[in-house]
């Protein structure tokens, strides 16, 4: 990502990506979920319903974390920083011989521990990166030194020494490497169904995982009133003339 000169500071150079997922449908989802939880507790001690409101821009706004009092109380705004964390160093994308490896090591404990695997001891020790606000304000210089010493291994040895050595480390996932990895499998975090048109069908599977009432995935999204009798005539008790009525005047 560019950067151009604006004011006090750099700002990207690029327009705003969009997030090329429905974050905003997702959180919405899991936040009524959460309120209806609170709403149905509340309900059990007093006896009152109410209304859940969760709206898509809050949801989203609501994992922002201090966007708000940056602004307003330290007169900061934040702007897009690509893949690494502004301050926090050394947290960013490196490269591999075959691929790119993701780095977390700014905690002083672990990055000692990095400069180790690295064959660099002395990097922990030097004033430039031996604290973690030194290391924030040199980013960009231990970004090139972690990238030359990572650039010509392959990322699997790279894991596995900085696993070894207590770092944390991963691959930046494809869909194809969530379906082969075994930690993916083990927690069965990928099911598949049946679906009478595409055959086996896979999808993310039940999360959070309960010990108790684990919960699993028993069907696919129905197809549009796929369920309409179970519930108009079944649960509502509606007569098949009062079903065809509805369905004739296309409320259903």
């Amino acid at each position: 990502m560019g950067f151009r000169g604006f004011g006090d500071g750099l700002v990207p150079a690029t327009p705003p990506a969009r997030v090329s997922v429905s974050i905003g449908d997702e959180l919405a989802g899991t936040f009524a979920a959460l309120g209806t939880l609170v709403a149905l507790h509340h309900r059990q001690n007093t006896g009152r319903g109410q209304v859940v409101d969760a709206s898509l821009y809050e949801s989203v706004f609501a994992m922002m974390e201090a966007l708000v009092p940056d602004w307003e109380v330290g007169g900061y705004q934040r702007e897009r920083t690509g893949s690494i964390l502004p301050g926090v160093a050394p947290s960013n994308v490196y490269p591999a011989l075959d691929g790119s490896v993701l780095i977390a090591g700014n905690r002083d404990t672990i990055f000692q521990r990095l400069t180790e695997v690295m064959g660099q001891p002395e990097l922990a020790a030097d004033p430039r990166f031996a604290t973690h606000d030194a290391r924030g304000a040199n980013s960009e210089e231990l970004d090139r030194i972690i990238s030359a010493w990572s650039s010509p291994q392959e990322s699997g040895h790279l894991l596995d020494a900085l696993h070894e050595a207590g770092v944390p480390a991963g691959l930046i996932y494809r869909v194809k490497d969530m379906l082969e990895d075994p930690h993916f499998k083990a927690r069965e975090s990928i099911v598949r169904l049946k679906h009478d048109v595409l055959g086996e069908f896979p999808m993310q599977g039940v999360f959070p995982k309960l010990s108790e009432t684990p919960g699993s995935v028993r069907a696919l999204g129905p197809e549009l009133g796929e369920h309409n009798a179970d519930v108009y005539r079944d649960l509502l008790g509606l007569s098949d003339d009062e079903v065809e009525a509805l369905r004739t005047d296309a409320i259903i």
